[in-house]
C-alpha cells in the first residue's frame, strides 16, 4: 500500500507516518500541493493520499483531476477543527482523520485501501474451478485475460492473481480503458515528455512506468482503440514503451492482465481487435461464469454483503429469513455480483425486525424483488427447488432427497441433461446413470425438450 503524506501539521503526522510503516504502507512525503502532485508524475504514485486540512484541498483535487490522477484523499486536523473538516469534505476528502492520530483508525483506513472490500467469496463449482486455475497460473509470468459479464468480479480476480504472485510486493495499477478518452489513453499509459502537446507542462510518468516491477490491469481491453492496440502490443512483446514526445525508448518490467465483458474473438472479425494482440493477451483464460450460473454463491455472497454493510452503517447484522433466501435465490441477477452487493446494501437500511425478510429485498426504484419478477429462469428454478427439497429432509433416506432433488432440477432446466449436471455438480455419465435407474423403476423421467415426464415403458 503506497500512502502520500502532504504537509505536516506540525509534526503531528509525522506519528501517523510511523503507524502507517508499521502496518506496512509505503510512505512518501510532500510538502503542499505541488510537491504532491510532481511526486504523482514521477510515476512513484500513490493508493491513498493523507493531507494536513490546513493545505488548499481544492485545488488538490483540481490538480489531480487535470493530471487524470485517482488517488482517494483523507484530510487530516485537530480534533477541534470541525469547521475545516467539513470544508475538507466538501473540497473532495473521501474522510477526515482527527489528530493526535488513533492508531486503530490510521489501520482501518489503511485497510479499508488495501483490501478495497474486494474478497474473493465463492462457494459453487463453477467459480471454485475458475479460482484453482487462477491459484496454478498466479506465480508464473504469463499473460492472463479474464473474460466475463459486468459486474462478474474481473477486477477482483485479477487482484486475487496478483497477490498469489511473485510480484505481490509491487504495485497493481489498473487504468480503465472505458473511462479514459481515446485522446488521453495513451498518454495513461506511456507517459509522456514535458512540451509533447498542449497542456503537457512537465514530465509525466505513465501507468505502464508507475506499475514497474509490478502487474499492470488493463480495464475493458476491447474499448481500446486499434492504433493503441498496435504500440500496447509493441510493449508487450519488446518489454520497452515510448513515452508522447520521447526520443527514447524506456524499458519496463510488468506482467499484464486484461479484462473484457466481449466477446474478443467476435472484436477481431469486425476488425475492431487485433488478433496478434488477443494472442498475446490470451496466454491463459479465466472466464468468469455469471452470477445465475453460480447458484451456491448467490446467499455465501449476500451475507458476506449483510455483515460488511452492517458494520459500515453501524446497524446489527441480521439473517436472512428463509423466504429473503427464496427470493434472493430465484432472482436472475443481470447485473451479477455488484447488482447482488448493491440489492443487500439496501435490504440492511430497509430491514426492521430480527431477520431480513423479502421485504426489504428491494430493486433500485423500491418494487419489491420478489414482484417484479415475471419469470425465472431454469438455473435459478433450480437453486430454488433444491433449497425447498432441503426443507423436508427429516424422516427420508438419502436415496429419496436425491432423486427429488436431481428430477426437480431437471425438470426446471426442461429436460436438458448437461444444464441439470451443471447446476448439479455432477457429471453428465452419473446423471444418465441415475435417470435411468429411476426409469426402470418406474419414476417418470422429463424427457429432453421439456414435454412431460414419462416412465419407462
Amino acid at each position: 500500500m503506497r500512502l502520500l503524506i502532504v504537509g505536516t501539521l506540525n509534526g503531528q503526522l509525522t506519528t501517523a507516518t510511523k503507524i502507517a510503516m508499521d502496518k506496512g504502507a509505503t510512505v512518501t512525503h510532500a510538502a503542499d500541493n505541488g510537491q504532491a502532485v510532481a511526486v504523482l508524475r514521477s510515476g512513484r504514485g500513490a493508493d491513498l493520499l493523507m493531507v494536513d486540512v490546513a493545505i488548499d484541498i481544492a485545488d488538490l483535487v483540481r490538480r489531480l483531476e487535470t493530471e487524470h490522477i485517482h488517488a482517494p484523499i483523507v484530510a487530516c486536523g485537530t480534533a477541534t477543527d470541525a469547521r475545516a473538516a467539513v470544508a475538507a469534505i466538501h473540497a473532495g476528502a473521501k474522510e477526515y482523520i482527527p489528530l493526535p492520530p488513533d492508531a486503530e483508525l490510521i489501520a482501518a483506513v489503511l485497510a479499508a485501501v488495501a483490501d478495497d472490500s474486494r474478497e474473493l467469496i465463492y462457494r459453487d463449482d463453477a467459480m471454485a474451478r475458475v479460482v484453482k486455475l487462477a491459484q496454478q497460473i498466479a506465480g508464473s509470468e504469463a499473460s492472463v485475460l479474464i473474460t466475463g459479464e459486468s459486474g462478474t468480479g474481473k477486477e477482483v480476480l485479477a487482484r486475487y492473481v496478483h497477490a498469489r504472485s511473485s510480484r505481490a510486493k509491487k504495485p497493481f495499477i489498473c487504468v480503465n480503458c472505458a473511462a479514459i478518452p481515446e485522446t488521453l489513453l495513451e498518454s495513461e499509459l506511456f507517459g509522456h515528455e514535458k512540451g509533447a502537446f498542449t497542456g503537457a507542462l512537465a514530465r509525466r510518468i505513465g501507468k505502464f512506468e508507475e506499475a514497474n516491477g509490478g502487474t499492470l490491469l488493463l480495464d475493458e481491453i476491447s474499448e481500446m482503440d486499434v492504433r493503441l492496440q498496435a504500440k500496447l502490443l509493441r510493449a508487450i512483446q519488446e518489454r520497452m514503451i515510448d513515452r508522447v514526445g520521447g526520443t527514447r525508448p524506456v524499458p519496463i518490467d510488468i506482467r499484464i492482465i486484461a479484462t473484457s465483458n466481449r466477446n474478443l474473438a467476435e472484436a477481431v472479425r469486425d476488425n475492431t481487435f487485433r488478433e496478434d494482440l488477443l494472442f498475446r493477451l490470451n496466454v491463459v483464460n479465466l472466464k468468469l461464469p455469471p452470477l445465475r450460473e453460480r447458484p451456491a454463491d448467490v446467499i455465501e455472497l449476500a451475507d458476506y454483503f449483510i455483515k460488511k454493510y452492517s458494520a459500515a452503517n453501524g446497524v446489527p447484522v441480521r439473517p436472512l429469513s428463509a423466504d429473503a433466501r427464496h427470493t434472493l435465490a430465484v432472482n436472475y441477477w443481470p447485473g451479477n455480483v455488484r447488482e447482488l452487493e448493491n440489492t443487500m446494501h439496501r435490504a440492511v437500511l430497509m430491514a426492521s425486525g430480527d431477520a431480513i425478510g423479502p421485504e426489504a429485498i428491494l430493486a433500485p426504484d423500491g418494487a419489491r424483488l420478489d414482484q417484479q419478477r415475471s419469470s425465472v429462469p431454469s438455473v435459478a428454478h433450480a437453486a430454488l427447488a433444491a433449497e425447498q427439497v432441503s426443507r423436508a429432509l427429516v424422516g427420508r433416506t438419502v436415496a429419496e432427497v436425491e432423486r427429488d432433488l436431481i428430477l426437480e432440477t431437471l425438470k426446471h432446466c426442461l429436460g436438458n441433461r448437461t444444464h441439470a449436471a451443471n447446476v448439479l455438480g455432477i457429471s453428465i455419465r452419473t446423471l444418465r446413470n441415475k435417470l435411468n435407474e429411476y426409469a426402470a423403476d418406474g419414476v417418470p423421467v422429463p424427457p429432453p425438450g421439456g414435454g412431460e415426464p414419462r416412465a419407462a415403458a
